[in-house]
């Protein structure tokens, strides 16, 4: 209907219900304080009682008083009529999902503190108890920072996909011995021995790593050299070699021990490299012995790389 002034506030109203602890007597404790009789309503045994002096029961602050006194057995409530509650917001367990709008709950709206748990019926929010898990189809709201806080919802395996990684593909192998290297020339070290490949993407056939996913991979190779005489130079080096090229990082041997009849040295080599779609990496070693006679420990070479997230 419509109004002459100020719209009334009092959008919702909910009317507080007291029900006593019944015995043999006619004074009650009300536990709010009213101003006389006519702000409750006061119901026994299903029938509702007449308010005022001389009547069925008189009312003043918190003092009830009845005109005959109540039997165990009897049931009485009193309604306060006086002290209606909630008279802003919707009251306890009222706003069902017809109640809401398609569009009605923005973000702003979902924040913890803007909507008080008490006044929303259970069943509009399914879900309230604790989990430690989720399922991969279960749906996650979104804020939109570019609409202005738009909600979206999206499934638990779309957010996964589209939110950190783990790295993958990645591999490790290890080199089968080499023997009668070429001397002060790149060779390429066969790691024939798969530790692991998460992807498939390393083929060991030819020791060439294929990723076939864009991005920086983190790379990593060691290969240790020996050689009878002591003639093994700090000069012998060890590359990456990506689409069958030296992919201009290579690195010299670190030290070199004379162990029994053989010296021995292990170049070793980690870079950050990035591989297109269609990239292959390998690993190739340059030794330098003047006898031409270097061969690979297998057991202690080492080829691995993985996709940085």
């Amino acid at each position: 209907m419509a109004y002459i002034g100020n719209i009334p506030a009092e959008s919702y109203a909910s009317f507080l219900t007291e029900t006593f602890t019944v015995s043999a007597t006619a004074s009650y404790t009300l536990s709010h304080a009213v101003t006389n009789e006519n702000d409750i309503r006061l119901v026994i045994n299903g029938v509702v009682q007449q308010p005022g002096s001389g009547k069925a029961y008189t009312a003043s602050g918190t003092t009830l008083t009845l005109t005959s006194a109540t039997v165990s057995g009897d049931v009485m409530y009193a309604v306060y009529l006086g002290r209606a509650l909630q008279t802003v917001n919707p009251p306890n367990a009222s706003v069902g999902t017809a109640q809401l709008g398609s569009d009605a709950v923005t973000g702003a709206k979902i924040a913890d503190d803007a909507i008080s748990d008490e006044h929303l019926d259970p069943t509009i929010i399914t879900g309230q108890t604790a989990e430690t898990s989720i399922a991969t189809d279960d749906l996650i709201l979104l804020s939109d920072t570019s609409a202005s806080g738009a909600l979206k919802k999206m499934t638990r395996a779309n957010f996964v996909s589209g939110v950190g990684g783990d790295n993958k593909p990645y591999f490790a192998a290890t080199a089968a011995s080499q023997s009668s290297l070429a001397d002060n020339t790149w060779v390429k070290v066969n790691f024939t021995g798969e530790v692991v490949d998460s992807d498939g993407k390393y083929d060991a056939s030819n020791s060439r790593f294929t990723p076939t996913v864009a991005g920086w991979y983190q790379c990593n190779v060691r290969v240790l050299l020996y050689n009878a005489s002591d003639d093994m130079r700090s000069e012998s080096n060890i590359a990456f070699y990506k689409n069958g090229g030296n992919n201009g990082n290579n690195n010299s041997n670190s030290y070199r021990n004379g162990g029994g009849l053989f010296y021995f040295v292990t170049p070793h080599k980690q870079s950050i490299i990035y591989l297109d779609t269609d990239d292959y990496l390998e690993a190739y070693v340059r030794p330098n012995a003047a006898d031409g006679s270097t061969a690979t420990d297998g057991s202690a070479c080492m080829f691995s790389a993985f996709k940085l997230i």
